[in-house]
């Protein structure tokens, strides 16, 4: 289905287990350089558990839209018209800049029924990117750079030191990323507006549920660990079989079942 964002967006949206009317949806929010497609494991294993499962593009992303000067909140705007496309009552699970937008939707009263958070790249104002990267990204999209802008991504806003990002471009897997170029201009000004957590995302009301792998990058260890204490009540799950900033699907599907009832 497709809904409209408050800005006139096409956000792209599949609901699956919709047999299942009266169970509880949980809407899967991607992280950077991921589409609806990419959710589809997770989002399967949820309804194998007897859940509903909401996949979508965000925008500049797959069969979603775009408009050029988009903020955190026109992605605050597109998540709760997705919400509101799958009945207005809805969990919510973000994976890495997704839990960013997750969170910062609930803070801004965004109704979400219980949010999960997945390996959220909290920095609390260390070791953040430069201010400037937004504008930098958007310049080398602007300039048909898109290779360029997911290199550049990849080196300031992950931390991917140079010789394993030569090797993906050796390997053609940067050149793949090209097409998602614009959304990486997006998610660098959702992480500058949430990676340090002002104390209005800290309050959110919905319940919160951390999660991260055993075996993950130490700075998203970090991070979950760090988040989950901040959270008033806020759960830290720790998923074994999620490896590397990769939730595994089955057993994440296992965690949101159970506190979903």
């Amino acid at each position: 289905m497709i809904t409209t964002s408050a800005d006139g967006t096409a956000i792209h949206v599949e609901l699956l287990g919709a047999q299942n009317e009266d169970a509880p949806i949980v809407v899967i929010v991607g992280g950077a350089f991921s589409t609806a497609a990419d959710a589809v494991p997770l989002a399967d294993a949820l309804v194998a558990r007897g859940l509903r499962a909401a996949t979508w593009d965000r925008r500049a992303r797959g069969r979603s839209g775009d408009v050029r000067g988009s903020t955190p909140d026109s992605e605050v705007a597109d998540l709760a018209a997705v919400i509101d496309a799958v009945g207005g009552d809805a969990a919510v699970l973000g994976h890495s800049s997704g839990a960013l937008l997750a969170l910062l939707a609930a803070s801004a009263g965004v109704p979400i029924r219980a949010l999960f958070l997945s390996e959220p790249p909290t920095r609390f104002g260390e070791g953040e990117p430069a201010d400037d990267l937004p504008d930098r990204l958007q310049g080398l999209v602007d300039a048909d750079r898109l290779e360029d802008a997911a290199v550049l991504f990849q080196r300031e806003a992950v931390g991917l030191p140079d010789e394993m990002i030569e090797g993906m471009r050796a390997a053609g897997q940067t050149a793949q990323l090209a097409p998602l170029a614009q959304s990486t201009v997006y998610d660098a000004r959702l992480s500058r507006a949430t990676s340090n957590p002002s104390a209005q995302l800290l309050a959110v009301a919905a319940p919160v549920t951390v999660l991260r792998g055993e075996q993950t990058f130490p700075v998203l260890i970090a991070a979950a660990d760090r988040l989950a204490a901040a959270i008033p009540a806020a759960e830290l799950v720790i998923v074994p079989e999620s490896v590397m900033h990769r939730p595994d699907p089955d057993a994440t599907a296992r965690v949101i079942a159970a506190r979903l009832g």
